[in-house]
């Protein structure tokens, strides 16, 4: 440490100042050293680190601060992990979202829904999304976990870019965004964690992760680019990417009811995620996931129509809460 390392000098130096000098070096290196032990007690004040040492979380999902009412990780800024808890009392075991982000889902769906594309724009769109989805369809077949897992790293991209640059938007005009900002944002997190859901079922092999690196890389910019040249032209494209979803996930749910897939118990997240019965299984999980699919197709379609009819989207309050 610096502190240690001055010390010396300070000492020596010391000698030759006169007394109030040598109390003021004193005093500093008392506060130093202060510091430094404050910063490796727990949070209880009384317990100090070995050398070292680092706490850590029992796992990236897990909330540790709830188990036994000790904080993770000390901090000297005094920026300490809350205790969360379930209604019951019962510590939460989340760090990736809490319980007041956690829904039923509305699964009053119209599964067959479709936006029949009649003008250039529509088309474009459509047949842009088709030309994408029979690659997917070919390389992962009946494969549904793995085509799931896919599907959510790219459906969770538009939300993050549209909202990010109707932020920008939103700071260079001066202006409101009507709630849109949120909305798409809200699509965002939702669809990540449709995601985290599935990897508690499922883990991706390596030419699956390189091609979501390959995938998110090229649709990420392309669709920044597509934001910026049109918002809504991205809209549509992503109305269509989530009726995609929709079938995609129906097909699952008639291979699960079928028996082609085994229909394991719903995984401990999802549970808590929508507030599913604790005797929940995967068909529950992917019929609440296609239902958030739906929502989303509804808003970006929504969001393209309001654009199309020469309007702004902040013109129209955004329907916040809408999975």
């Amino acid at each position: 440490m610096v502190f240690q390392q001055l010390r010396p000098r300070l000492s020596s130096f010391g000698s030759s100042m006169d007394n109030a000098s040598k109390i003021y070096v004193q005093g500093v290196n008392h506060i130093f050293t202060a510091r430094y032990y404050s910063s490796n007690l727990a949070s209880n004040g009384t317990k100090e680190e070995k050398p070292g040492q680092v706490l850590k979380l029992d796992s990236d999902n897990e909330n540790v601060d709830g188990q036994g009412g000790k904080a993770a990780i000390s901090s000297y800024w005094g920026v300490a992990p809350p205790r969360v808890t379930k209604e019951d009392g019962s510590p939460w075991r989340w760090n990736c979202f809490r319980p007041w982000e956690t829904y039923k889902a509305d699964t009053s769906i119209d599964v067959k829904k479709h936006h029949k594309p009649t003008t250039f724009m529509d088309k474009f769109a459509y047949w842009t999304v088709q030309s994408l989805k029979f690659p997917t369809y070919l390389f992962f077949q009946r494969r549904h976990m793995c085509h799931a897992m896919l599907l959510e790293t790219v459906a969770a991209v538009p939300g993050m870019v549209g909202g990010m640059l109707l932020h920008l938007k939103s700071l260079r005009r001066f202006e409101h965004s009507g709630g849109w900002i949120k909305a798409l944002l809200e699509e965002a997190e939702n669809e990540r964690m449709h995601l985290m859901t599935f990897l508690e079922l499922s883990q991706p092999q390596w030419y699956e992760r390189a091609l979501v690196f390959a995938v998110q890389g090229v649709f990420a910019n392309a669709y920044f680019v597509s934001y910026i040249v049109s918002p809504k032209l991205a809209h549509r494209i992503v109305g269509y990417l989530e009726e995609e979803a929709v079938n995609s996930y129906t097909e699952f749910l008639i291979d699960l009811e079928k028996g082609i897939f085994e229909n394991r118990p719903a995984p401990a997240i999802a549970i808590d995620y929508w507030r599913l019965p604790p005797d929940s299984t995967l068909k529950d999980v992917v019929t609440v996931i296609r239902a958030d699919e739906a929502h989303h197709r509804d808003l970006n379609h929504f969001a393209s129509d309001i654009q199309c009819e020469g309007h702004e989207l902040k013109e129209y309050p955004a329907p916040l809460g809408y999975h």
